[in-house]
């Protein structure tokens, strides 16, 4: 058939579930009005590593409004079936909240108190008294002494042989502090049974094969006794893909008090109970000739996980393998066992990390070899994939450095650390390049036409916050041919067809080709309903020359002949058409990524040593855009959330007992208004079919990794000193 003609996707459209939000109207996952709900609060333990010996729960149960109070020495023991396929990982055990005494870090949930209050669940929680056989936890990373999971290794070439005869060798180790996600929702769940029935009100990023599928396995259940609904999530950055303790202790509570019990994280418990971007010791040793051309790169890395769960960051590797033409490079990657809670990943996972390691390093070469760092990034670009020899789908960062140094300005650049000044300010510039690996996975979603004229899809995929309502109904709209007003997406709930989880920037490529796939499959059912149709003015008419344009098919070249939805399906009897359209990703002969290149401008108090972002400019190779407005919205808050990473964003633990000493919004910074100035984001014009349908490449994570290279090196430029941890305070640069 001929080619749709588009009119939504491309467009700058406003988000159709926008004014359902800011009205307030939108449920998140707490928010959902469940007849006779009470309300569990959860009790953490004080203690970062131990034993409970004792737990007196009768004053809490003898307060007004307590149902129930839960912990290891009445919980009935749950199944806890093997699930590693739901973004838990692979080896260790994961946490099973109330089936013993352990306590494996600060803050594990040790007791629930049910009540028909929030207020009195509160109150009674802190009556609830613990005692402990306490043992000094270790929580530093720095500690070399630590036990470590089995290392993952990589290696090409001969990297320490090259090393040794490199002209230039630099040595350097990165540290890049904790950080955690702090989404403006916090974790909430509702849990309501009906007989053997669990139905789940929970915010997630993973409807069907995370939470619904730990659901199962926690309580012995057939996965069909398990539903999730989640439509709206209040931002995630990767918090929500695990089905962490919180939602077992909501079930749990509803079980036994036979009532639906709703559990809400408190902005602190936030901080132990759903995971982080972990700790990092980045090492890394690097080898060039005198032109710049990097000969050898050996990466040792060290990451913080938990003593049960062998949590590692897959995306710590590929920057390393894949960004630059290094022909001698060796890699090894430990996670360090240690009594904290697990690990998850965080926007831009490993990528960000590792970027912020090579990308710093990448800089302090080009200073020590007086080659402007773009001229450097040029010199070493690859042709071809190092790590396997692919050709590269679309790789065009020398686009994105041009475009990038004109639109901001480079060539005004004194290269001179501590040379630009604006009265006590110190001004410098510095850029870095990103990259995120393009995951596609498979999804479905139906796609009914109705006898009105209207369509309805459906997807159990989510919305954290990039738009998939929106990006999902341009693209369905485009299929069918309708204009985007008659046109709904509906996500959220496990009985909808499968999705993927909501990460990794893979939901417009997996479920966006998959509404794709489902719109044009009925618009083609359509057609051939007509053309088949002895009383449809198409009737005999060739199939591929007809097309759909606002709800009305007919023939390309002859608009006058044609008809609508809504008498085509009148007069066939047809109260809707109806397919499931489906995407499953090929086995590709190119190696798929995204690519960025970042600038930033920062001032610096020469006397007071503040850090200061005046302005920043991302330039992407990301595809296909499918909603310019979305995708600014993406690109803009992914460099917000580099401006954090670097130079605010750090979790601090009390190591004597595993405490986290910041864990509330006063005392772990993230930026503010005041922190974000002039922010700009550039897309490369084009496609890129060998990745998806689409054309699409993933947008969401690829806007962070960079950004915080980028800023340190500006204040490198800007004050002359480096600064290799992160994030970049006063007092280090006094």
């Amino acid at each position: 058939m001929s080619p749709q003609p588009q009119a939504a996707v491309g467009a700058p459209l406003s988000r159709v579930d926008g004014r359902l939000k800011v009205t307030g109207q939108a449920d998140y996952a707490a928010d959902h009005a469940i007849d006779g709900v009470v309300h569990g609060v959860i009790v953490d333990a004080s203690i970062g590593r131990g034993r409970i010996t004792g737990i007196d729960t009768s004053a809490a149960e003898a307060q007004p409004g307590v149902l129930r109070v839960i912990t290891h020495r009445n919980a009935p023991t749950l199944p806890y079936r093997d699930n590693a396929g739901s973004n838990n990982p692979a080896g260790g055990r994961r946490l099973r909240v109330f089936q013993d005494d352990q306590v494996l870090f600060h803050g594990q949930p040790v007791a629930v108190v049910v009540a028909t209050t929030l207020e009195a669940a509160q109150h009674a929680a802190s009556l609830v008294e613990v005692a402990y056989d306490a043992q000094t936890p270790s929580t530093d990373l720095s500690n070399d002494g630590a036990p470590t999971n089995t290392p993952t290794n990589y290696a090409r070439g001969d990297a320490q042989t090259a090393l040794n005869s490199a002209d230039v060798r630099l040595e350097m180790t990165y540290r890049p502090a904790r950080n955690h996600h702090n989404p403006m929702e916090p974790h909430a769940t509702i849990a309501r049974w009906d007989g053997d029935r669990l139905t789940v009100w929970d915010k997630t990023q993973w409807v069907i094969g995370g939470t619904q599928t730990e659901l199962a396995a926690v309580f012995g259940l057939p996965l069909a006794s398990v539903r999730v609904i989640s439509p709206y999530v209040g931002g995630g950055f990767g918090s929500g893909l695990r089905t962490w303790p919180h939602v077992t202790v909501a079930a749990l509570a509803a079980r036994e008090t036979g009532l639906p019990v709703k559990v809400v994280l408190t902005r602190r418990q936030q901080y132990f109970g759903v995971g982080y971007r972990p700790a990092y010791e980045y090492r890394l040793r690097l080898g060039s000739d005198r032109n710049g051309r990097v000969t050898a790169m050996t990466h040792d890395i060290r990451s913080e996980t938990s003593t049960y769960e062998p949590f590692g960051e897959r995306g710590i590797l590929p920057v390393g393998q894949v960004l630059y033409n290094t022909p001698h490079v060796s890699q090894t990657y430990r996670t360090v066992r240690l009594d904290v809670n697990t690990p998850v990943a965080m926007r831009g996972p490993g990528f960000a990390t590792a970027s912020y390691a090579i990308e710093s390093a990448m800089d302090e070469l080009s200073y020590e070899l007086g080659i402007d760092p773009i001229e450097l990034r040029l010199r070493n670009e690859p042709e071809t994939d190092p790590s396997n020899g692919q050709s590269f789908s679309t790789r065009r960062l020398r686009e994105c450095y041009t475009v990038g140094a004109r639109e901001f300005g480079w060539d005004r650049r004194d290269p001179t650390p501590r040379s630009t000044r604006d009265g006590d300010w110190l001004i410098g510039t510095g850029m870095a390049t990103g990259m995120y690996h393009t995951l596609r996975a498979g999804a479905q979603a139906r796609v009914r036409l109705d006898a009105d004229g209207t369509a309805l899809v459906e997807s159990a995929t989510i919305d954290m916050g990039p738009g998939t309502y929106t990006s999902m109904t341009q693209v369905a709209a485009d299929a069918l041919g309708l204009p985007m007003r008659r046109v709904t997406f509906r996500l959220g709930d496990s009985t909808m067809p499968n999705a993927p989880l909501h990460g990794g920037s893979l939901t417009m490529a997996s479920v966006g080709s998959a509404v794709l796939n489902g719109g044009n499959q009925l618009r083609q059912q359509a057609i051939l309903l007509a053309v088949e149709d002895e009383q449809s003015p198409l009737y005999g008419v060739a199939a591929d020359t007809v097309v759909v344009r606002g709800g009305r098919l007919h023939v390309q070249d002859t608009p006058s002949r044609g008809e609508t939805y809504q008498q085509l399906l009148a007069r066939n009897d047809r109260d809707s058409l109806e397919v499931l359209g489906a995407f499953a990703p090929a086995q590709s002969r190119f190696s798929i990524d995204a690519f960025a290149a970042v600038f930033a401008e920062v001032a610096v108090d020469a006397r007071l040593g503040l850090v200061r972002v005046r302005r920043m400019l991302g330039v992407y190779d990301a595809g296909r855009i499918i909603s310019p407005k979305l995708a600014d919205s993406q690109a803009l808050g992914g460099m917000v959330g580099g401006i954090g990473q670097a130079l605010l964003e750090h979790t601090v633990t009390d190591h004597r007992d595993g405490r986290i000493v910041n864990a509330n919004l006063a005392d772990y910074l993230v930026p503010v208004n005041a922190d974000v100035p002039d922010l700009r984001a550039i897309y490369l014009e084009g496609e890129d079919m060998e990745a998806d349908p689409l054309g699409v490449k993933g947008l969401g994570e690829v806007v962070l990794v960079g950004v915080a290279p980028a800023i340190a090196n500006a204040v490198f430029h800007a004050t002359g000193r480096r600064i290799r941890d992160l994030p970049i305070t006063a007092d280090a640069l006094l």
